[in-house]
């Protein structure tokens, strides 16, 4: 296969009081020993993706001029990209495609549909370690296989935080998205309890459609009342929580507790033993968290975040967390996208306004070949 010389990439450059997207023309890049080069056909927008390429800009004061995307960054919030002022970045953390060149020892896989991941995969050409590939099957295409690390990997690692900690059952909340279902797939395979959170009835419909029988809706006046008895019933105490902000977190340990003390009546006055976890990995919600009193003293909220769990694992763990995910990247993995779009599309203002919603139900997919 060949390459051309040049292609085009998608860049967030920050300067004092204003962020910049636009598409930059780039060298393609050769590969050396053990290197592939993949032609992108498919990158999905993570809600994780999205602080690179927005930064803290106030987007109702995007413009563009056709070719570059502007608005500006608040005073106030100009402290938290002072680092990254005056860099032009590549953006995009996972991607999918096909391998068009090959360095000494990596030749076997060009032709090959891989996953691929390691940030800039917003372009039309990437140059990766060929041992970073994730490798299909024939058959599986780009669009298929483009999130197969920052879901897949992340559903498995609340599963498998669960197991290492000592909990047997879980809590999500937002538990809708694109993750949400790709969990709860995983942990109906794996004989899992969960218990999911959602805020309206057609969230809710959407997991029990496949297969979930816990699903608690926060906005119903018997939330908690709800909550507690799903506890009660799983014994679940650890939950990964996508809002962050407010008080949810502090009603999960609150309902947690409650469930214990149900179960065994607690002596003294500090509640129950038994240690409550909630993990932020989002901040759908930026207000600050509040815990109630209602949680007693056992418990912890922490952040966690994919990469240090993969690090944690090492490396035959994450082997075999990956090669699931390539297994069934078309069953318990699968992702689908509300929208197709070119990397020209992607910096226009209309577009990142829909595609920043994070909404349940839309995601969108940058085929940078378009």
């Amino acid at each position: 296969m060949t390459t051309p010389a040049t292609a085009r990439e998608l860049r967030s450059l920050i300067t004092d009081g204003k962020l910049e997207l636009s598409l930059q023309e780039v060298d393609v890049p050769t590969p050396g020993p053990g290197e592939i080069v993949v032609r992108i056909e498919a990158a999905p927008i993570n809600p994780s993706d999205q602080p690179l390429l927005l930064g803290p800009a106030d987007l109702s004061t995007l413009a563009s001029d056709g070719n570059v995307t502007t608005a500006a960054i608040p005073e106030a919030m100009a402290g938290m990209v002072a680092a990254r002022i005056g860099k032009s970045l590549p953006a995009g953390n996972e991607g999918a495609g096909v391998v068009v060149a090959a360095g000494d020892g990596a030749e076997h896989l060009i032709g090959k549909t891989v996953a691929v991941l390691g940030g800039g995969m917003y372009t039309q050409y990437r140059k990766v370690p060929a041992v970073s590939a994730l490798v299909y099957a024939d058959g599986v295409t780009p669009a298929q296989g483009a999130s197969a690390f920052v879901n897949p990997l992340t559903a498995l690692g609340m599963v498998e935080t669960m197991k290492l900690e000592g909990h047997t059952a879980l809590v999500h909340t937002a538990a809708a998205s694109n993750l949400g279902q790709m969990l709860n797939k995983v942990c109906i395979a794996d004989g899992v309890s969960l218990v999911n959170i959602v805020r309206n009835d057609e969230q809710a419909k959407i997991l029990t459609d496949i297969g979930a029988k816990y699903v608690v809706d926060s906005s119903k006046p018997d939330f908690r009342t709800e909550l507690t008895d799903a506890l009660f019933e799983t014994g679940a105490t650890i939950a990964f929580d996508a809002i962050g902000g407010g008080p949810l977190a502090g009603h999960i340990l609150g309902a947690m507790e409650a469930a214990l003390v149900r179960k065994t009546p607690p002596v003294g006055g500090y509640g129950s033993p038994v240690h409550k976890q909630v993990y932020i990995y989002g901040r759908l919600d930026l207000s600050p968290t509040t815990i109630a009193a209602n949680a007693g003293f056992a418990w912890a909220v922490g952040g966690f975040l994919l990469t240090p769990f993969l690090m944690k694992v090492g490396p035959e763990a994450v082997q075999k967390l990956r090669q699931r995910v390539a297994d069934e990247i078309l069953t318990t993995f699968a992702s689908s996208y509300t929208s197709e779009i070119s990397l020209s599309e992607a910096i226009q203002p209309e577009t990142i306004r829909g595609w920043q919603r994070k909404a349940t139900g839309e995601k969108y997919l940058i085929n940078p070949t378009l």
